[in-house]
């Protein structure tokens, strides 16, 4: 009896969430070991359908690097990095569409539809979604930077009750652009901030923010990030992700939540609990 209890404390403690966030919109980029583990795709997959079960709208970016390097590997295509970014020409470029819209998108998109939902995959190309231009004036090749958002697109999708799956590829503004590769955790907090979403997710391979002894910072404010780059503390890899976090909710975003997608039903438990397992960065 105390076991059946428990259960019904666990969905009372998410009643007052999920009453707040009906009807909003969460976009989550969906990346690292979540992407995957088989076993926490399938985790990720009924978080995701339990949101929209409820009333929630999630808008799923990915990624797709490690699949992108093994394709590449496969095919004996050399690509670089520079400034930790992939230069990407027009032949590593056809491989990153073929991988990300082809092989990843499909697979995400086929696991939320066998789990119930209404998912339809999507690159940046499609209706001209995402518009992009060179980065940094073309350092990096077809990396591209996010110019133009037309929202009507992700709209449409989400009134017809549909989950948006979308691979981060932009068009060009020129026809027969191949298009640009686009880094998907930007992508994720550009497309936030365009629609003023409710909620940035992004998910990782890291616990969330953490000072000098390791221990996880719970909430952030841009004045603490700036300290904590200025320190050291934020360093690596952590910078570009709390840069996207701080340029979503400097937008309109309400809050940024940074999660360890190795931990099963990591959306839930920070979305419908009030302790949360990542870091939450708001204005």
């Amino acid at each position: 009896m105390k076991n059946k209890i428990d259960t019904a404390q666990t969905l009372l403690e998410a009643l007052p969430y999920i009453k707040k966030y009906a009807n909003e919109v969460f976009v989550i980029k969906y990346g690292g070991s979540a992407q995957i583990n088989p076993e926490l795709k399938d985790k990720f997959a009924q978080d995701i359908i339990l949101l929209y079960l409820v009333g929630i709208k999630p808008i799923i970016v990915h990624g797709g690097g490690n699949k992108i390097n093994a394709m590449l590997d496969k095919l004996e295509i050399k690509s670089e990095f520079v400034d930790g970014m992939r230069v990407t020409n027009a032949q590593v470029m056809e491989v990153v569409e073929m991988v990300l819209s082809g092989s990843i998108n499909n697979e995400i998109t086929t696991l939320l539809n066998m789990h119930g939902g209404k998912a339809l995959g999507i690159t940046g190309k499609d209706a001209n979604f995402l518009t992009a231009e060179p980065k940094a004036g073309g350092k990096y090749g077809l990396v591209g930077e996010i110019v133009n958002i037309n929202n009507q697109v992700i709209e449409k999708l989400l009134e017809e009750k549909f989950i948006p799956v979308l691979a981060p590829i932009a068009s060009g503004n020129e026809i027969n652009h191949p298009g640009f590769n686009i880094n998907a955790d930007l992508a994720a907090s550009k497309i936030a901030a365009s629609l003023q979403a409710r909620k940035v997710i992004f998910m990782t391979d890291i616990v969330g923010v953490l000072d000098k002894d390791k221990n996880l910072l719970e909430t952030l404010t841009r004045e603490e990030i700036e300290a904590l780059k200025a320190d050291g503390t934020i360093n690596g890899g952590m910078i570009p992700k709390v840069d996207a976090c701080l340029e979503a909710v400097d937008a309109g975003v309400e809050k940024a939540h940074i999660i360890d997608g190795r931990v099963e039903h990591s959306i839930l438990l920070e979305v419908f609990t009030s302790e949360g397992v990542g870091t939450v960065i708001k204005s």
